[in-house]
């Protein structure tokens, strides 16, 4: 489950240790997370992780045994990226490990990306494990990211180490292993002060088409 603390003008968000799938369970974590950085804005926030992945998206397995509860989970899912997307506090992704799928969907809602230069990929297989993305989700990757990266990560599956992913715009920075969490927190902390009121406006207006499409999205 997530997990918060904050420094200074910063809130860590962490996602645990693990595959750090989402679920009901680790969505309610989350939502109760960014309720709270919500509530003491002005600040920032930066999301991490512990071990090898950063998340690993959906819980597929969970959600087999869900019957007609899928796809208001997806919808709950669409409904997380377009918040991280439209939150009235700065946000990095701090990525420490391997970020896949609606986890990769996750890290591209946020303003910023730092990621591990030497280890750790950057993946969208859902084109080799065949899940369409929903349109709410090709409309989060087509605007998050570059043209020519978004149709090679949306077609192919192609996995970019953190080097790769910095050169295609995927990421803003890719740094050693322990740069991350404080290359990301110093890019939060740069940003804390930011009226919140005036930054979800700017983001709303922004990302509206986006926010449309992941709010009017249905299940896969």
């Amino acid at each position: 489950m997530a997990t918060l603390v904050r420094d200074g003008d910063v809130f860590i968000l962490d996602l645990g240790e693990g595959e750090n799938r989402f679920n009901a369970a680790s969505l309610n974590s989350l939502d109760a997370c960014l309720d709270e950085v919500e509530a003491a804005a002005p600040c920032a926030l930066v999301s991490t992780a512990r071990g090898k992945i950063w998340s690993n998206g959906l819980d597929l397995e969970w959600m087999a045994g869900q019957g007609e509860a899928t796809a208001p989970f997806v919808t709950r899912v669409h409904e997380l990226l377009a918040r991280m997307l439209e939150i009235g506090v700065p946000t990095v992704a701090a990525l420490q490990g391997h970020v896949f799928a609606a986890g990769a969907m996750l890290a591209l809602a946020h303003d910023q990306r730092v990621m591990r230069a030497d280890r750790g990929y950057f993946c969208l297989p859902e084109v080799d494990i065949g899940i369409p993305f929903t349109p709410g989700m090709s409309a989060l990757i087509s605007a998050r990211l570059p043209v020519r990266a978004a149709i090679e990560s949306m077609t192919t599956g192609r996995r970019y180490g953190g080097l790769e992913a910095a050169a295609a715009g995927i990421v803003d920075e890719a740094v050693g292993e322990g740069e991350v969490l404080p290359r990301a927190a110093e890019r939060a902390a740069a940003l804390a002060g930011k009226d919140p009121v005036t930054l979800q406006t700017i983001k709303r207006r922004l990302h509206e088409p986006v926010l449309t499409a992941l709010r009017g999205s249905q299940g896969l």
